[in-house]
């Protein structure tokens, strides 16, 4: 049984845990998440974006099959179990091509789904739940599209795990997470006026809509391996702002899940909530909780905090060429806007700020940028060669201070970036494990 069914098979036994997905391919966010996980029975479920890891290599440069070798290369150095690893694939559907060609579309959200199968991820996350080139014209667009793109995702997915099994006997079968009412990836657009939960009709039509499609296309023994909906349970986050949890207006919807056996909720943007909400939305059948940019928010909050300390100790030694990160990312992002314009409007002043410190962490993209990477790496390896005084470490990083002190924490550069991201994890093991 996979391990994702045992959690959901254990909830409808009255065990109410869940399991957090690390949508991230940053590797200290992966580490740090490792660190966290590493002396506790709980499996590690990293998922790889549709536009971060993609059969043409996304914005981080590398296929499906490279992103599991590149896990699994994290897993040898951190000394992390391979076996408690679950690969994900999110958002997987034509949701980067929706401008162009339809069937064009259609045939590389095949190849996708094809090639993360074959690589050997085991949740396969199919999303065609947004508009490609054609839908609003069409004025048709709808539960019967969307079931119906997802159906045909899946007989591919189905043909490629039998080819599959050919190879590695031991393949597990995947997971499915289907749904309509998937929310944007990465947080919305602009600020939000309000959020309205997923209707317990609009759930259910969902599900029969997906059934009926599967066996239309001839997988209908595949709907057996859906675990999950992705619903919309009422919570957002934009640049500047959260949308709280609310158990009571998501009450109904929660108490609809009762009636399917092996199905729960798999909830997206959930980053920023607290812990309490966290919990709260595990127990009321919100299992899977999906996580990104919150924890790349701890990676840039850990990594400025850094450059700080870098400025400070170093400015004045001619020794050391200072890293510059910030100015460097910065920089970049100006260079090329592509991916935070649309979320990034107002005052020009406004947007300088949100460049660096907004929720949506748009920075993130920049990561794997040559000279982002490059600068990011001179400014640990300054670190590195020098003693960071305790008073530094209190002024921009309060609790890793107290940590070392302690004698918990190493007083290295990398492990004060990574306990600055477990910070966030920390909320999500709260809420995943009574």
């Amino acid at each position: 049984m996979h391990k994702i069914q045992q959690i959901i098979s254990n909830y409808k036994n009255g065990i109410h845990d869940g399991i957090v997905s690390v949508c991230c391919s940053n590797k200290f966010v992966i580490e740090a998440a490792m660190d966290k996980l590493r002396d506790k029975d709980i499996a590690l479920l990293v998922e790889a974006t549709a536009n971060q890891v993609d059969q043409f290599g996304g914005y981080t440069g590398m296929k499906p099959s490279e992103y599991r070798r590149f896990i699994l290369e994290l897993c040898k150095k951190n000394n992390f179990p391979e076996d408690r690893v679950v690969l994900g694939g999110d958002h997987l559907g034509p949701l980067t091509w929706r401008d162009i060609d339809p069937e064009q579309a259609m045939e590389n959200a095949k190849e996708l789904i094809r090639q993360y199968v074959m690589a050997g991820f085991t949740k396969i996350h199919i999303d065609t739940s947004m508009k490609i080139k054609g839908d609003s014209e069409n004025n048709d667009f709808g539960d019967e599209i969307i079931a119906d793109r997802a159906g045909i995702l899946c007989s591919v997915a189905e043909s490629a795990y039998k080819e599959l099994i050919k190879e590695n006997k031991d393949a597990i079968h995947p997971i499915y997470v289907i749904g309509s009412e998937v929310p944007i990836p990465g947080g919305a657009e602009g600020e939000e006026e309000g959020i309205s939960v997923t209707k317990v009709e609009n759930f259910k039509t969902t599900i029969e809509t997906f059934k009926e499609a599967f066996k239309r296309h001839n997988v209908e023994s595949a709907f057996d391996y859906v675990v999950a909906v992705v619903v919309q349970p009422g919570v957002e986050f934009s640049s500047e702002t959260v949308c709280e949890y609310d158990r009571e207006k998501a009450k109904k919807l929660s108490e609809a899940i009762k009636e399917y056996d092996s199905i729960l909720f798999e909830a997206h943007s959930t980053d920023y909530q607290t812990k309490y909400a966290l919990r709260e939305m595990v127990e009321d059948g919100f299992v899977i909780l999906k996580v990104g940019p919150e924890l790349t928010f701890g990676f840039r909050e850990g990594a400025f905090a850094l450059n700080c300390i870098e400025e400070e100790l170093l400015q004045y030694n001619d020794k050391f060429e200072l890293s510059r990160f910030r100015e460097i990312l910065d920089f970049e992002m100006v260079k090329d806007s592509r991916q935070w314009e649309k979320h990034y409007v107002g005052s020009g002043r406004k947007v300088k700020l949100e460049r660096k410190y907004s929720l949506s962490d748009r920075c993130r993209y920049y990561m794997p940028n040559e000279e982002v990477d490059f600068a990011l790496n001179k400014m640990l390896d300054n670190l590195s060669k020098v003693d960071i005084p305790l008073p530094l470490i209190s002024q921009y990083l309060p609790n890793q201070y107290r940590l070392i002190r302690e004698g918990k924490l190493e007083n290295t550069p990398i492990e004060l970036l990574k306990s600055k991201i477990g910070e966030y994890i920390d909320d999500y093991l709260y809420a995943i494990r009574k």
